[in-house]
C-alpha cells in the first residue's frame, strides 16, 4: 500500500473501527452470513488456533480453522444450507465484542484488537466462548474492510463447547 492509504488508515477512529467489529457481530447473530463475507477482502483469512497451542501458525501447528476467501465463502455456502446438520436449524448467536484497541498502522493494515464473548443457543443447549479477536484492517475503495481475523480463546478445552461450528 502507499504512504498515502498508510496516512489514511492512521486517521482512522475507534469508533469507525467499533462500527465495523459491532457490524460484524450483528451480522452473524442475525445469520447475515452472506452479507458478513462482504466484510472481508478477497485476499482475507480467517483463523482459530487450537487451545492447546494459542500462539500456533497454519505453518507450525494444527488449527481449528485456517480458512482464505475461498475457503470462507464455503463454510457460508453450507452454514447456509441443510447440509450443516450441526446448524440446521441455526443456533441462537449473541456476539459481545468489547475492550476494542487500536494498536497502529503497520505494511499498509489497522492492527486492532478486542474481547469477545459469544453465547450460542441451540437445541436446549447454551455454550460460551470467550476470547481475543485480532484484526487487520485495511481500507478499500475508502471503507474499512477485514483481510484478518484470528480468534484466539480463552477456553483450555473444547469439551464443554463440544466444537466450533459457528463463526466466532
Amino acid at each position: 500500500m502507499t504512504v498515502i492509504e498508510d496516512s489514511a488508515l492512521a486517521e482512522v477512529t475507534r469508533p469507525a473501527v467499533e462500527d465495523l467489529l459491532y457490524l460484524e457481530a450483528e451480522l452473524l447473530d442475525d445469520w447475515e452470513l452472506d452479507t458478513w463475507l462482504t466484510l472481508y477482502t478477497d485476499d482475507a483469512h480467517y483463523e482459530i488456533p487450537c487451545t492447546d497451542d494459542p500462539g500456533g501458525t497454519g505453518q507450525t501447528s494444527l488449527m481449528l480453522i485456517h480458512d482464505n476467501r475461498m475457503r470462507m465463502a464455503s463454510r457460508v455456502e453450507r452454514l447456509n444450507s441443510r447440509k450443516a446438520h450441526r446448524e440446521y436449524p441455526h443456533s441462537n448467536l449473541r456476539h459481545l465484542v468489547t475492550n476494542v484497541r487500536l494498536l497502529g498502522v503497520e505494511d499498509g493494515e489497522l492492527r486492532v484488537r478486542a474481547s469477545f464473548l459469544v453465547n450460542r443457543c441451540r437445541a436446549g443447549r447454551e455454550t460460551t466462548y470467550t476470547g481475543r479477536f485480532d484484526y487487520r484492517l485495511v481500507l478499500q475503495s475508502g471503507e474499512l474492510r477485514i483481510k484478518h481475523k484470528r480468534v484466539t480463546l480463552d477456553m483450555t478445552v473444547l469439551r464443554p463447547a463440544s466444537d466450533v461450528a459457528v463463526i466466532l
